[in-house]
């Protein structure tokens, strides 16, 4: 029996990439360090939809080997499986899924299972509530009727007995990893097993009370990050500064991950924010656990050919040929701060109609999902998209068009600098439309950027942010973006010209009290966005890579710094070591079992 951990990640990016998650997943799964540590990756979701047949059922490049649904039984474990079903009431879909780094072409094929519990006999799920609410303090009568919560709590009893079933339950380590609250009805349900000592981990890739309070509180991160740091300094956490929010769901069971046998927080400020939220945390076993990013070496022709395919895309739809590129890639959420681009890009303009240069900034971002190619094609010809938009589908929705009105205003006002407000997924013309370049491709908007913005109010991480380094773009963040940790890590906090890390909370609060903090609102944080955007514009205008040399200069100090950052290097100086401290935890089980 091999001594090395089965890992079991609980998601919902199983079967398709979403958002940062499974960017995570798919870094760790291809690390050559991670294959080499583990027996056996599998992850675990709620099957959120039935339809479509067996080649879909797992996402791409998949293989399913049960399904009862789709007549398919292929494995083993078929009729254990199928007892399972007629047990739980449920259906199950059980395959792999291959993972491929597109740089080493390393790949990995992590076991997946899927669960239909649309019909679930609830009887033990009942129990587990129970005695979620009895160890844990969980009252899942509160969340009753919200879907987002019961799905994560009905796959855990079936998710344990199939883990058994297959064989990932026996007498070598099995982690339970929970990605964000997703998994922990799964790694409680762990706890409470008394069968197998299930080790139990939470990858926190956010802290959602968090992000909550930065979001809706109209000083952001200004207010937030000055409050959490005066609050250290008369213990207080944040139940007793911002109100108790363990009636959300996601609160509750973010602040249940105490239990667990370790924690990975994906950057310095989650470290921070987990200790703030509430006071049980102080003895929690929590590990600053960096995400890592892509590394690709290129030449400068390789450069040269992606940047001049974004100028003529620039040229194609506003008629001038830009002397730079600018883009921001990211999800359309209050968190990512877009509105500060602009502010940024407003005193730069002043800065390029003195120099005489001009810049294009892509903003590439969505929140309504991809739109079909014949939308695009049609709003492209009938009034210009995505020069102009309209309000209302398949274009606008309700968040973009307050973000596009933004943009309108900024090009009314500006002379050199225009921004062109793309929302949707993909980055070629099938996607996008028939003016763009016929052989773009997505990884052109990454090689060709001569900025990538992403000055975020709340970013755990910010895999995306830096994912233009290693190309010679430059990176300008906020000092509450965990992958501004990354970089001092790796540069031993000395500046460097790829990065430009902006910080919206440094203010003098030494004669101040926490109540002061707290009331910073839209107003003071208006002036204070306006003060430090000017010189981060002049400190991009600075660093501008002038002649080809500079652009040579910054893609060799972007890749030695990007070329540490790697999942294989992440995994082994941060993942591996926390996977561990859970495994040789000595954690008897006190629980009283549910099943």
């Amino acid at each position: 029996m091999s001594s090395k951990p089965t890992v079991v990640h609980v998601t919902h990016e199983a079967i398709g990439k979403i958002g940062g998650i499974g960017a995570v997943l798919e870094g760790l799964l291809t690390s050559p360090s991670y294959q080499e540590a583990t027996e056996r990756s599998i992850l675990i979701s709620p099957m959120f939809s039935r339809e479509g047949d067996a080649n879909t059922r797992l996402g791409e490049d998949s293989e399913v080997l049960y399904s009862s649904m789709d007549g398919i039984s292929n494995t083993p474990f078929s009729r254990s499986l199928q007892k399972l079903e007629e047990f739980f009431n449920i259906s199950i879909v059980y395959g792999t899924r291959t993972f491929t780094d597109p740089l080493s072409g390393i790949s990995s094929s992590p076991e997946v299972i899927l669960f239909d519990i649309t019909r679930m006999d609830l009887d033990c799920v009942n129990d587990l509530k129970g005695k979620m609410y009895d160890e844990f303090g969980i009252q899942s009568n509160l969340y009753e009727g919200l879907w987002e919560f019961e799905q994560y709590v009905r796959i855990a009893p079936p998710a344990l007995e199939t883990l058994n079933m297959i064989g990932a339950a026996g007498e070598s380590p099995t982690i339970i990893v929970s990605h964000e609250f997703m998994g922990m009805p799964t790694a409680l349900a762990g706890k409470l097993n008394d069968s197998h000592d299930f080790k139990t981990v939470f990858y926190a890739h956010e802290v959602a009370p968090m992000r909550r309070i930065v979001e809706k509180n109209l000083g952001h991160d200004t207010m937030f990050y000055n409050v959490m740091d005066k609050a250290k300094n008369r213990g207080l956490c944040a139940h007793e500064i911002f109100g108790d929010e363990r009636h959300l769901f996601k609160s509750a069971l973010v602040e249940a991950s105490k239990h667990c046998d370790n924690i990975l927080a994906v950057g310095d400020y989650v470290v921070e924010e987990l200790r703030f939220l509430a006071h049980e945390f102080a003895g929690a076993d929590i590990d600053l656990t960096y995400n890592g990013i892509p590394s690709w070496e290129i030449g400068i022709e390789e450069k040269t050919a992606s940047r001049d395919k974004m100028k003529q895309y620039c040229q194609n739809l506003l008629e001038f040929d830009p002397d730079y590129v600018f883009t921001h890639v990211t999800r359309m959420t209050p968190s990512k701060g877009l509105w500060r681009d602009l502010r940024v890009l407003e005193h730069m303009d002043r800065e390029f109609v003195i120099q005489n240069k001009t810049a294009v900034l892509f903003v590439l971002s969505t929140e309504a999902g991809k739109r079909k190619s014949k939308d695009i094609f049609n709003m492209e010809a009938e009034y210009n998209w995505p020069v102009a938009h309209h309000d209302s589908w398949p274009d606008l929705s309700g968040g973009e068009s307050a973000f596009y009105a933004g943009v309108q205003e900024f090009n009314a006002k500006t002379r050199n600098i225009k921004v062109v407000y793309i929302n949707q997924f993909g980055w070629e013309r099938e996607s996008c439309g028939m003016r763009m370049p016929a052989d773009m491709e997505f990884m052109d908007i990454r090689k060709g950027s001569d900025v990538e913005f992403g000055q975020s109010i709340y970013e755990p991480f910010g895999i995306a942010q830096l994912e233009p380094l290693s190309f010679g773009g430059i990176c300008v963040i906020t000092n509450v973006c965990g992958c501004a940790g990354f970089v001092n890590a790796v540069t031993g906090g000395k500046e460097t010209q790829n990065v430009i890390i902006a910080d919206y909370t440094d203010i003098d609060t030494s004669d101040m009290e926490l109540e002061d903090c707290r009331a910073f609102d839209k107003q003071f944080r208006d002036k204070i966005e306006h003060e430090l955007s000017e010189k981060i514009a002049l400190e991009i205008c600075a660093r501008l890579p002038k002649t080809q040399q500079d652009f040579i200069a910054l893609m060799e100090s972007g890749y030695e710094i990007a070329k540490h950052m790697g999942w294989d290097a992440v995994c082994q100086k941060y993942v591996l070591k926390s996977l561990n401290k859970a495994v040789n935890k000595d954690t008897s089980n006190n629980y009283a079992t549910w099943w």
